[in-house]
């Protein structure tokens, strides 16, 4: 018997990255899911490849209409709610101060706004159920990362959404938990300059994390299904952070810098900041 033996989960943003890798996980444990996303093609072929237990529903997070829509309809599908995942999320790679109020707005809007919404109206379901909710955040909301700094700021507030929402959920028994996965392949497909359409972030220039290797999906997910499952019956308001010991301290961009002073300080050699 699986983890997640017959529970009923609501992921947003489970067309790809993440959000489908937990959706995968959450199936072979047992449980029945519904993602949402914005790309009804990639929305389908995830709901193929998924399988039976799956279904689709397209929804923007931005969307407070779509949004209370896509968790009733998740709901009747499967007959109430255990898990909500919120995933979906859009990034900016610009530094705050030029981040044009367009992209404020609309990073904020599926971001925070979003996640608030979903966990509003997914309530009274879980609260049904004692059930729970996991909120994907970032390592970035922890330390924050310049060149996408208005992502920073919004998966800072989403830690602590999560804390508020444990704290309200609390006398229903509805949990409320918060991710923070580091570099992982394969990364967010929302992320681009101002203006620009979205596109993969392809992570060519991550630094290894002190355990080696850069994340992967499942190490995300398998979180994700840890925090869903009854074995985690009393843990509520944590952040777990998934990222190799990255956030652990500042070694890796020690070393950076120290090859960097030996590199410049060689004959011949240059290097690039």
């Amino acid at each position: 018997m699986g983890l997640l033996e017959e529970r009923c989960a609501l992921i947003t943003g489970g067309t790809t990255g993440l959000g489908f890798a937990i959706a995968e996980r959450f199936l072979r444990e047992g449980a029945r899911v519904v993602i949402t996303g914005r790309d009804t093609d990639l929305g389908v072929q995830a709901e193929r490849v998924l399988g039976p237990g799956a279904l689709f529903l397209a929804a923007d997070a931005a969307d407070p209409a779509a949004v209370a829509t896509s968790v009733r309809s998740a709901a009747d599908h499967l007959g109430g709610l255990d898990v909500l995942v919120n995933n979906a999320g859009i990034g900016v790679s610009a530094r705050l101060i030029d981040t044009p109020l367009a992209d404020i707005d609309r990073v904020i809007a599926v971001n925070l706004r979003g996640y608030l919404l979903y966990a509003q109206i997914a309530y009274p379901y879980l609260a049904r159920r004692r059930g729970s909710m996991i909120h994907v955040a970032s390592d970035a909301g922890i330390w924050g990362e310049q060149a996408i700094g208005l992502y920073s700021v919004t998966k800072a507030a989403v830690v602590m959404l999560g804390k508020m929402l444990a704290l309200d959920g609390g006398p229903d028994g509805v949990r409320s938990n918060v991710l923070c996965p580091g570099d992982t392949r394969p990364g967010m497909r929302h992320m681009a300059p101002p203006g620009e359409d979205d596109t993969p972030e392809q992570g060519d220039d991550w630094l290894l994390p002190p355990i080696g290797r850069i994340g992967e999906a499942r190490d995300v997910a398998a979180a994700a299904a840890f925090y869903a499952s009854q074995e985690a019956e009393f843990i509520t308001g944590t952040t777990l952070l998934v990222d190799g010991g990255m956030t652990a301290g500042y070694l890796q961009r020690e070393r950076q810098a120290a090859q960097g002073r030996t590199a410049a300080s060689e004959p011949g050699r240059e290097t690039r900041s």
